[in-house]
C-alpha cells in the first residue's frame, strides 16, 4: 500500500466529509416559516401562492402551507407540536377552535412565533392576527342579502366550524346588518368541514324548512353544496343564496345570477403579507405590528358585474 495515496485519500474524504458538514449545517440554520390550516379546502388554494410568492422573494427562508389531516383540535395541535419539534421559527395558523385551544396555542407560542390568520385567538400569547374582520364580512352578507330580498325573507346558514370565532362573528355580523329589517337569520347548521355532510345539511333544510328563503354558505365550500342541493332539488334560482369566498362553482352561479353575490377573502395576502411579516418578526422588526395587534385585509362583496374581473385577478396572482 502506497501511504502517500493513502493519506492524499484520507484527506480529500475529509474534505468532502467536512464541507458536506457545513453544507447541512447551513440548510439548517435556514429558518423555516408555516402556514397552517384549518381543513382541507380549496379555499386555501389561494394561501398556497400567497406563500409562494413570499418564498420566490425571501429565498433565505423555507416557506411551507401545511394541511392537518383532519378538522380537530386535537390533529392540528399534534401538526404545530411537531412542526415545533423540527425547529420551525414562526407559525401562522387558523385555529380549528381558538376557544378551546387557548393552552396548546400558548405552549405553541411560548416556542415559537406564533401568529394567527383566518379566525383569531385574541385570548393567547399569538404576536398579531393577520386576515378578514369577520363582523365586516359578515355585515357585507346582510347587505348582499338586503338587495336581494327587498321584502324580507327567512335565512338559514351553513357553516364548518360553528365554534370557531371567524363562523361566530360572520354569523354575528350578518345578524347586526339585517337588524331592523324583515329578513331574518334562524338558523345556522354545521358540518365541521365535511362536505359529504354540509350538502345533507342543506338537503335536510329543504325538508325540514319548506318556507326558507334564503341560504347562506358562510365557508367557502358552503355556497357550493348550496348550489348543488338545490340544482338537484330542481330549486334553483327559487332560493336568494348569498356567498362567501371565491370557489368556482360559487363564482359561476354568481355569473349565472342563482347565487345573489359573494363575500370574498384575500387568503393570497394573508399568506403573502403574512409570512413577510413573520420574516421582518424574527429579525428583529416589530414596525408591521400594531398596537392593537390586528393586521385587517379588506373583505369586498363580488356581484354579477364584477366575476369576470376578479377572476382574471385570481389568475393572475396564482401566475397562471
Amino acid at each position: 500500500m502506497n501511504p502517500i495515496k493513502t493519506n492524499a485519500a484520507l484527506f480529500f474524504a475529509g474534505l468532502i466529509v467536512s464541507v458536506a458538514s457545513i453544507t447541512s449545517s447551513h440548510a439548517a440554520d435556514k429558518p423555516t416559516l408555516a402556514f397552517v390550516v384549518n381543513g382541507a379546502s380549496d379555499f386555501w388554494k389561494a394561501a398556497e401562492a400567497g406563500v409562494k410568492k413570499a418564498q420566490a422573494e425571501m429565498p433565505d427562508y423555507t416557506m411551507e402551507l401545511k394541511y392537518p389531516e383532519q378538522a380537530s383540535v386535537a390533529v392540528q395541535q399534534r401538526l404545530m407540536d411537531d412542526l415545533v419539534s423540527a425547529g420551525v421559527k414562526g407559525i401562522m395558523v387558523s385555529a380549528v377552535d381558538p376557544k378551546t385551544s387557548t393552552d396548546g396555542l400558548n405552549k405553541i407560542g411560548s416556542q415559537t412565533a406564533l401568529f394567527t390568520t383566518d379566525s383569531d385567538a385574541p385570548q393567547t400569547n399569538r404576536v398579531a392576527y393577520i386576515g378578514s374582520s369577520n363582523i365586516d364580512a359578515g355585515m357585507q352578507a346582510a347587505e348582499i342579502a338586503k338587495k336581494a330580498m327587498p321584502d324580507g325573507g327567512k335565512c338559514i346558514g351553513f357553516v364548518g366550524l360553528l365554534g370557531a370565532d371567524n363562523a361566530k362573528e360572520r354569523i354575528q355580523g350578518m345578524k347586526d346588518g339585517l337588524k331592523g329589517t324583515k329578513i331574518e337569520l334562524t338558523d345556522v347548521r354545521g358540518d365541521d368541514i365535511d362536505q359529504t355532510r354540509a350538502k345533507k345539511n342543506v338537503e335536510d333544510a329543504l325538508v325540514a324548512s319548506p318556507d326558507v328563503t334564503c341560504m347562506v354558505g358562510f365557508y367557502s365550500y358552503n355556497t357550493p353544496r348550496i348550489y348543488e342541493a338545490l340544482r338537484d332539488a330542481g330549486k334553483l334560482g327559487q332560493i336568494t343564496v348569498v356567498g362567501f369566498d371565491d370557489d368556482p362553482i360559487t363564482l359561476g352561479g354568481v355569473k349565472e345570477g342563482t347565487v345573489a353575490a359573494t363575500v370574498v377573502q384575500q387568503p393570497f395576502e394573508w399568506a403573502y403579507q403574512g409570512m413577510k411579516l413573520m420574516a421582518s418578526y424574527l429579525k428583529g422588526d416589530k414596525s408591521g405590528i400594531p398596537e392593537n395587534k390586528l393586521i385587517i385585509i379588506p373583505t369586498v362583496i363580488v356581484g354579477k358585474d364584477d366575476v369576470d374581473a376578479y377572476a382574471a385577478n385570481l389568475k393572475a396572482m396564482a401566475g397562471k
